[in-house]
């Protein structure tokens, strides 16, 4: 154990990486379902396109903006982020495009805690959003609802 705070490595940065068919619909859902920031990395890629580093084709325009055609993230609104790229420092979620359809059970899942007796309000605002209830659990360990999410069909809770 490292005796000596000052010396420790800082903490590293991380995203969860999913792979999605469609980046920016699942980016959209998950930043309505989280209250997240989908992040905005116009001001990045206009200078790496202004220095030729990357070609037109990697990009599209979302609601007015350039985006990385097959990467779109979202993050937490009170976490760091670089200003100058657009890419959040703290809890983030970045999906990227796969060209194969999702086959097998998922290997991760994201389950969401809503503040307790608003469960009810929360599925159905996130079935307002595009999700929908696969089935209802209640056992003695607890409560939840199973939801799909409306693109990938990755669990909810």
């Amino acid at each position: 154990m490292n005796e000596n705070p000052a010396a420790a490595p800082a903490p590293l940065h991380y995203k969860i990486v999913i792979d999605a068919a469609d980046p920016h619909a699942q980016a959209d859902f998950w930043a309505a379902a989280l209250h997240y920031t989908a992040e905005d990395h116009s001001r990045l890629i206009e200078g790496l396109l202004g220095a030729g580093a990357v070609p037109e084709e990697a990009t599209v325009e979302i609601r007015g903006r350039r985006a990385w055609r097959d990467l779109a993230a979202v993050r937490h609104p009170d976490d760091p982020w670089q200003e100058g790229t657009g890419t959040g420092l703290g809890r983030r979620l970045l999906f990227q495009r796969v060209p194969e359809p999702k086959s097998g059970k998922n290997r991760l899942h994201l389950d969401l805690h809503s503040e307790p007796g608003r469960r009810e309000e929360e599925i159905a605002r996130l079935e307002s959003l595009g999700a929908s209830v696969l089935r209802r659990v209640a056992e003695q360990g607890g409560e939840w609802a199973h939801m799909l999410d409306p693109n990938t069909s990755n669990y909810l809770f």
